[in-house]
């Protein structure tokens, strides 16, 4: 079992932690002082499998943008360093996710070359209290700072909680399975020798 890890984050924007088991079960207890975006990281944690604390005072008076943001940036910060030399992991995970009328795609590579590539479509400009446009912003500060070229694209849909929620839950599975160690795989799944 790899290391739990924490990683504190403290801006003049945000006071946050987080922590991280990768290999976990799905436990999480989450307050990030916006509604839905506490259900999108529930769902990432549970349908990845991974045990999630995450607890986040940010200036949403203002707007989300800041706490979400950041929340991408240490989260992202925590699957690097648990993710260590990254020895055995088998790096890629794709997953096409149904949600009802919606279906999305996520793909990952634990590369160490960040990018984003998104295209969520068109959706509402939020849900509840949650601005859809951070989503792309969360994805973008997780990418970059866990270290992985992410693909985040949105067949098809007409509900925007569904794509967003199909968005989150695939995350979860298709980084559950780059993170999942292969005992056939010595060192790293690279043909130079290093991630």
């Amino acid at each position: 079992m790899r290391k739990k890890v924490t990683v504190d984050r403290r801006t003049a924007e945000t006071d946050l932690s987080v922590t991280l088991q990768l290999d976990g079960s799905g436990k999480n207890n989450i307050d990030t002082g916006i509604g839905f975006f506490d259900h999108m990281l529930t769902l990432f944690a549970v349908h990845g499998l991974f045990d999630l604390e995450l607890d986040c005072d940010g200036d949403i008076e203002v707007d989300g943008h800041h706490t979400i943001e950041d929340i991408g940036i240490a989260l992202g910060t925590a699957v690097r360093q648990a993710l260590g030399n990254k020895e055995g992991i088998r790096r890629y995970g794709t997953v096409y996710l149904p949600m009802d009328e919606t279906l999305v795609l996520v793909s990952i590579d634990i590369s160490g070359r960040p990018y984003l590539v998104y295209d969520g479509g068109e959706m509402a400009s939020s849900i509840g209290d949650y601005d859809t446009e951070l989503t792309e912003e969360f994805l973008r500060a997780f990418a970059f700072n866990a270290g992985i070229t992410l693909h985040v694209r949105v067949e098809y849909g007409k509900n925007s909680h569904h794509k967003v929620e199909a968005i989150f839950k695939a995350l979860g599975h298709a980084l559950r399975q780059a993170v999942e160690i292969d005992t056939r795989i010595k060192g790293v799944l690279s043909s130079k020798g290093v991630l």
